[in-house]
């Protein structure tokens, strides 16, 4: 297993600290590396091995290791492996979710708590960390849910499609929603995430282009064969 450092980290960090929000950043990054340690443990009840630990300006990025004799078995239409990623996708979400419900019901008992900056702070991130992840936007947890979800009932093929369809569709909305309200906000945090979410779909789109051409070859070679 390896670990590795994104560097775009440090720019992140130089860009919060300009805009004097680098105490709600690392909050959101301690939160965003328990999402993604609710990932690794549920990962290894489901029996996945851990493959690369990547810490990025988002937390921690897990790579889960895949046999490839998990694809050969099937459930019904689904490969147990899909049925498994899904469990895995929203297994971030929800410990975040847990977080901030325990937190909530911790001040239902401490009346004082509730008026303490960091404690609401804190039930605003896990929250936060949770809907922002839930998303379905591929390659956020959201999107993989959906896209693992649409391969039980429609096939690899088609799931890909429809996925990389609803990621972009949902992407521009949130884009044109995020830049109005930045006019009346003038939050720069808001750019930021637009901008890293924009830089993770246009990776999507070169890998769904490359899978497209890679297609259009195959159907290509196997109507030469039928010719000869």
């Amino acid at each position: 297993m390896s670990i590795k450092l994104d560097l775009k980290i440090f720019l992140f960090l130089f860009l919060f600290l300009l805009t004097s929000q680098i105490e709600m950043y690392i909050i959101l990054m301690i939160f965003a590396i328990i999402h993604e340690l609710g990932h690794l443990i549920a990962g290894l009840i489901l029996k996945f091995k851990p493959e690369e630990i990547k810490l990025s300006p988002v937390g921690l990025q897990i790579s889960i290791k895949v046999e490839p004799e998990e694809y050969n078995t099937k459930v019904k239409k689904a490969n147990p492996i899909n049925i498994k990623r899904a469990i895995l996708a929203l297994a971030g979400p929800l410990t975040n979710l847990l977080i901030s419900s325990i937190l909530i019901l911790v001040g239902k008992f401490n009346l004082n708590l509730q008026s303490n900056y960091i404690y609401q702070i804190m039930i605003y991130s896990n929250f936060l960390i949770a809907m922002f992840n839930l998303i379905p936007i591929y390659p956020m947890d959201g999107g993989r849910f959906l896209n693992e979800l649409l391969k039980i009932f429609v096939g690899n093929k088609k799931a890909y499609k429809i996925t990389y369809i609803t990621s972009k569709t949902i992407l521009i909305i949130l884009t044109a929603i995020s830049s109005i309200a930045i006019l009346y906000i003038h939050n720069i945090a808001i750019v930021i995430i637009l901008a890293y979410l924009w830089y993770l779909e246009i990776i999507e789109i070169r890998r769904y282009n490359r899978r497209k051409n890679i297609e259009r070859l195959v159907k290509t070679i196997e109507a030469e064969k039928v010719k000869v």
